[in-house]
């Protein structure tokens, strides 16, 4: 049985409606990876942790990137491999990613996975072994 909690109240950089745009390295790090290998990440990350991953956003058009939402200040700790890339505050530039509420009409965004009380974040290390893992 799951006993994994959804969350009573969104975080506050989870929108009420529709998606926003958020800045990355404020309330989390972001990790990008682009089309299928994207979806390949996600499905074995939340396979993995029993579909409890933590948040994962999904783009429906373009480059269909998939978002791993990292705690702040985390995504740097790791080299990451093409093409995945990490997206948090630094020297270089500011990095923003689209975020849709947890209800209604997100499109062209959705959660593959969604934040919960005991997985508000994606484990930056587990991430990171995954997508090597995803690229042999």
């Amino acid at each position: 049985m799951n006993l994994r909690k959804s969350l009573d109240t969104a975080p506050s950089w989870v929108p009420a409606s529709g998606h926003a745009l958020r800045h990355a390295g404020i309330h989390f790090d972001a990790v990008r990876i682009g089309g299928f290998l994207g979806e390949d990440v996600a499905y074995r990350l939340m396979a993995f942790t029993d579909f409890q991953a933590g948040p994962i956003v999904r783009e429906a058009t373009g480059e269909r990137n998939h978002y791993f939402l990292l705690p702040p200040q985390t995504a740097a700790t790791h080299a990451w491999p093409a093409p995945a890339r990490a997206l948090s505050r630094n020297g270089r530039g500011e990095a923003f990613v689209g975020i849709p509420a947890l209800h209604g009409v997100t499109w062209p965004l959705d959660w593959r996975s969604r934040p919960t009380i005991e997985d508000p974040f994606v484990e930056p290390e587990l991430l990171h072994h995954t997508v090597k893992c995803a690229l042999r």
